[in-house]
């Protein structure tokens, strides 16, 4: 069993300045000082430090703890120039989930990025190429496609094999994962809120808890003590909103942009 905490950017001020563009994307960044916060009161709360994933890593179905995982989708700038640096104040290491088709973009993590991240200790993995909106409705080509071209353009970055991956925009299915055991990943985190390690092929599947702008420093650590209350509560809400995504398709992926491109663009005139 895992806890693994699913971040994404953080940025002062400019929302557009590390990660992708929009309400959709702002509603994940945090500010740095919330961050710090988030983090001093995640390892105040923790059962465990937080640590990277061991390689040959299954499931310790017999502890009373779980391993607790820091995991930063996108390959945001502010993984290179904010976060691994917060991290490294503290001990601790990161999983660090990067956009292929991103790489040294304006606003993501360029491939020397990429090396000193990994010789600092964290682990790199793939968030695919192109950060399709719905992965689980690509077809197995697409599938194929966006793990083997991610693995092999990051395994030539590190000179190393690239063994995991994080499932982008929450759209997960089975066959996400069939498609990336077959592309040589050993492990694949979604965004289901479950501490449970599944199995698909060769491929250990893991869920994640996503922390939100907003989100008070102690709902973040009691995430990560493991509340049975907190966990639930996240479980319930994502639960709905999965529902709201199989009834609503793509209207579903265009409302929620409209709102959210609203509601962040009113807050960034303000700043």
């Amino acid at each position: 069993m895992t806890l693994a905490l699913l971040y994404h950017d953080v940025v002062d001020g400019d929302d557009d300045a590390s990660g992708f563009r929009g309400g959709g994307a702002s509603r994940y960044k945090l500010g740095r000082d919330e961050f710090r916060s988030h983090l001093d009161a995640v390892g105040a709360a923790a059962q465990v430090a937080p640590s990277i994933l061991p390689q040959s890593y299954t499931s310790r179905p017999n502890s009373h703890k779980h391993p607790l995982i820091l995991t930063f989708d996108d390959g945001g700038l502010s993984a290179a120039t904010v976060i691994a640096d917060e991290l490294e104040r503290r001990g601790w290491h990161g999983h660090f989930f990067i956009t292929v088709d991103y790489i040294g973009t304006p606003g993501f993590v360029d491939r020397g990025q990429i090396r000193d991240l990994a010789r600092r200790g964290h682990r790199i993995g793939s968030h695919s190429c192109s950060h399709p909106t719905r992965m689980a409705n690509c077809s197995r080509i697409q599938l194929l496609d966006e793990w083997r071209r991610s693995r092999a353009v990051l395994s030539e970055i590190l000179g190393e094999p690239v063994t995991s991956a994080s499932v982008p925009g929450g759209y997960y299915a089975r066959r996400v994962a069939e498609a990336a055991s077959e592309e040589g990943y050993t492990h694949l985190f979604n965004s289901e809120p479950t501490t449970r390690v599944s199995s698909v092929q060769n491929c250990h599947v893991l869920g994640r808890y996503t922390i939100y702008r907003g989100m008070a420093p102690e709902q973040a650590a009691a995430i990560a003590a493991g509340s049975s209350v907190s966990l639930f509560k996240q479980s319930a809400a994502w639960k709905g909103k999965k529902i709201l995504k199989t009834l609503g398709g793509p209207a579903y992926l265009v409302i929620r942009k409209r709102l959210l491109d609203r509601k962040y663009q009113s807050r960034n005139e303000h700043i």
